[in-house]
């Protein structure tokens, strides 16, 4: 089951947004359409809730077991994890990722996605749904925050959603700056994330801007 959650995840929400296309309502509406026969409104519209995010008040900063620095060759970020908990790789089911993760003695799976364009925080937000939405149709974010981690300022997001009868869920950390963009996503089943939601939050605290 493990193995084949990965599979599915990898290679469906994550990946581009190849299929999609734009069509007007018969009440002047723009939306896109799916292959999948779903469709939501696009962002001109404004039909999604729009509220500022909150910055959460406290500080979050990598834990002291995070021994190794793990770089990026794209963007001018890195993640600082603790090795004896976490395998890590270059990313090989996604083309768009760089590193992916695996916690040692769970259920819990990571990816790094980096590139060197910029990406505003909000439009970033609009672009992760819409990509969980083309697999997830009910895909939908629980929660959403400022957080400042190790002194930059990311955005945190919590998704929710099914993809062939399997309830997933993402909690990640987004950021983004003059230098690139940098998305750090743990996922797995609903069930088990309730169960390691303190490992992943401990991995997401590992990232940290370099020089």
């Amino acid at each position: 089951m493990k193995k084949l959650l990965i599979i599915i995840l990898l290679l469906t929400t994550f990946q581009q947004v190849k299929a999609q296309k734009k069509a007007i309502t018969d009440t002047g509406d723009e939306v896109i359409l799916y292959d999948n026969g779903t469709w939501i409104y696009s962002d001109s519209n404004q039909k999604t809730e729009t509220k500022e995010l909150v910055l959460n008040t406290k500080e979050f900063n990598k834990n002291s077991e995070a021994s190794f620095l793990l770089k990026s060759t794209r963007v001018k970020t890195g993640l600082w994890l603790n090795p004896n908990k976490w395998n890590f790789s270059k990313a090989k089911d996604n083309e768009e990722a760089e590193y992916q993760i695996v916690q040692k003695n769970g259920g819990i799976y990571g990816l790094i996605i980096n590139e060197k364009v910029e990406i505003p925080l909000k439009s970033l937000k609009n672009i992760v749904l819409e990509n969980a939405k083309n697999a997830a149709p009910d895909a939908v974010i629980t929660h959403e925050e400022y957080r400042m981690v190790n002194g930059i300022k990311v955005m945190q997001l919590d998704i929710l959603g099914t993809i062939q009868g399997i309830k997933f869920a993402y909690f990640g950390y987004y950021y983004s700056n003059s230098k690139g963009t940098t998305q750090l996503l743990t996922y797995t089943s609903q069930n088990l994330m309730k169960e390691y939601r303190n490992d992943c939050e401990e991995l997401l605290n590992g990232l940290v801007e370099i020089e």
